[in-house]
């Protein structure tokens, strides 16, 4: 299958177009620069130079691909509603060059649209977010819209993404406990945050393109919660740094554009993509990487 890959050269990308080619699929990698190009021939792809808001030049690609994997994102906390719409309307014309066709699409979304419910734990069926709510949900109600006028798309969506030089929005603690002097949690900390070793992702999203269904939701989802405090105390005993708790009103103070997500408990499941996909993620925890990334 020749596959479009945008966010090719990114963290969770490198590790798809990888596992693609390994698996024997012909790998079309977006990328805004000639390095990034490079980059991707470097690993056996082909280059298509452009950027999530070309859309003109997002569809031409998908319309030579067999399938589609979109990865791409401008991850900017403080501006998720923006980076969110630009997102929809990449998935949109993604959608539009493969429409009529059996061909996949395959889109990112996250975990905590489906966190209704504080604390629930988090299913690939159960209720959703709206993006009036949580801007990231878009990003599945656009691929919804495509797949009711007949696209085969489906999500793989993603918590913290690890290894051990990357964690999701945990780098963005580790940032601000830098400029604090104090690597902090909110309130007791008990509050859970999913995880998935960025090899395990890859590895997934491969799955959902060769056999994804029309319309699902795949959770890449390695250990269904791990509690925001014993994240907090390893970024604290990896940077030296004291560990606190941080009142509840006293949160968009401290974390600033991280105060949305920092005290959220989000447990997630991935029982049904396991049974579905026979996806059996084996990599370290995101404790394990984290005390890897400081020595």
């Amino acid at each position: 299958m020749r596959v479009f890959v945008t966010g090719a050269t990114g963290f969770i990308g490198t590790l798809v177009v990888r596992e693609l080619i390994d698996a024997g699929h012909q790998v079309l990698g977006l990328a805004r620069s000639d390095t990034g190009a490079q980059a991707l021939v470097a690993a056996g792809a082909q280059a298509h130079r452009g950027d999530i808001e070309d859309l003109e030049s997002l569809r031409s690609a998908a319309a030579s691909a067999d399938g589609v994997v979109h990865l791409a994102y401008i991850h900017d906390v403080s501006r998720v509603k923006q980076t969110s719409e630009i997102d929809g309307r990449a998935i949109e014309a993604l959608g539009a060059a493969l429409t009529g066709s059996d061909r996949p699409l395959v889109v990112t979304s996250v975990v905590g649209i489906a966190s209704t419910t504080p604390g629930r734990l988090a299913t690939e069926d159960g209720a959703v977010l709206s993006s009036a709510v949580f801007p990231r949900a878009i990003q599945e109600e656009v691929m919804t819209s495509l797949v009711e006028r007949g696209v085969n798309a489906s999500a793989v969506r993603l918590p913290q993404v690890h290894d051990t030089t990357r964690s999701g929005l945990v780098d963005y603690a580790i940032n601000i406990a830098r400029e604090k002097g104090v690597s902090a949690y909110v309130g007791d900390g008990h509050n859970r945050w999913p995880a998935v070793p960025v090899s395990d992702a890859a590895h997934l999203y491969r799955l959902v393109l060769e056999a994804g269904a029309a319309g699902a939701k795949y959770n890449a989802v390695a250990e269904e919660g791990v509690p925001y405090r014993e994240i907090a105390e390893a970024i604290g005993q990896g940077l030296k740094l004291p560990v606190i708790s941080v009142p509840s009103e006293k949160t968009a103070e401290h974390f600033g554009s991280l105060a949305w997500a920092v005290g959220w408990d989000f447990p997630a499941s991935s029982k049904l993509t396991r049974e579905r996909l026979g996806w059996n993620p084996t990599g370290p925890s995101l404790l394990e990487d984290l005390a890897q990334r400081f020595h």
